[in-house]
């Protein structure tokens, strides 16, 4: 390849990267996956001529969304035989950060956010991400889904109808909810049923993904005090584990790590706040959704070492 195509190339991934991972993970909800339609959409963006190519940021738009849309069709059979809940693989960002470019927007990339739009075809889902989370217009979005635009309004409307009255609304401080979490986890870890009766929604609920691969919760728990008397259960066995909780925020949402004595990670929680209380939680421990975060703790080991 030339240098000067070769450099090219370059600046264009630096530029693009960041949005494509942004579209690819919302549709997908895997970073592992995300990662690899970005690398597929540029290895697919190489086969052409770049004479032929105006506009190479649409280009690789439509390559990633189209990549996504085929990943997700395959995804979706996947899941329908998945053990237990199924939450999508954990990405740990400041809920500030810039990680899908100028479009990014923190509620998009919540946890809540993305297995509602579970609900949706993948081609609604593609054109509802297209046009909430990223504002293109509708005839951009036809160009890329091969669809009219008259077409795409539609989708995205009837998404829009679908998803909009489970959409997740969250505290707009970040400091009240670091506070809130701070009390939440400092009353888990101490046991005190009281104080986490009063962080929790009266509906408050609790789901566990664990994919068959590592101890979680076989069905979500509804109601505050099912949830406080799981949690008092659970830290109290992390306890004896000498299990250690990092604060940090998962997809945009203020969360945990849950890391064993050697620093290597048992998994990631997630918490939904919303007036003043803790309205879900969201645990992540299949070690295939966590693999992207570093060094993995066998939990299972450390379980039967309790035991011993």
């Amino acid at each position: 390849m030339p240098a000067d195509r070769k450099r090219r190339l370059e600046e264009l991934f630096r530029a693009e990267a960041d949005r494509l991972f942004g579209i690819a993970y919302r549709m997908l909800g895997s970073v592992g996956e995300a990662e690899e339609v970005v690398q597929d959409s540029f290895v697919r963006f190489q086969r052409v001529d770049p004479d032929d190519v105006r506009e190479p940021g649409a280009l690789l738009t439509t390559i990633a969304t189209r990549l996504s849309i085929d990943r997700l069709k395959s995804a979706r059979r996947q899941r329908e035989d998945y053990v237990g809940a199924w939450l999508p693989e954990p990405l740990l960002v400041d809920e500030d950060a810039d990680v899908a470019g100028e479009a990014e927007r923190a509620d998009s990339i919540s946890m809540a956010f993305l297995v509602l739009l579970e609900s949706l075809s993948p081609l609604e889902r593609a054109v509802f991400l297209l046009r909430e989370a990223f504002d293109y217009d509708y005839a951009t979005i036809g160009e890329v889904v091969e669809r009219t635009p008259e077409n795409c309004r539609q989708l995205a409307l009837r998404a829009r109808r679908q998803v909009e009255q489970g959409r997740p609304r969250f505290e707009a401080s970040r400091r009240e909810r670091e506070e809130i979490v701070a009390r939440f986890f400092a009353a888990a870890q101490e046991g005190d049923s009281e104080a986490l009766l009063e962080l929790l929604a009266a509906d408050a609920v609790m789901y566990g993904d664990g994919g068959g691969k590592a101890p979680a919760l076989g069905v979500p728990l509804h109601g505050r005090e099912r949830v406080a008397k799981a949690l008092v259960g659970l830290f109290r066995v992390a306890a004896g584990l000498g299990t250690r909780l990092e604060p940090t925020w998962v997809n945009g949402q203020p969360g945990a790590r849950f890391l064993d004595r050697d620093g290597a990670l048992i998994n990631v929680v997630a918490l939904d706040v919303l007036d003043g209380q803790v309205q879900a939680v969201r645990s992540v421990a299949n070690p295939e959704k966590l693999r992207h975060l570093g060094p993995l703790a066998d939990i299972n080991a450390l379980l039967a070492r309790r035991r011993s």
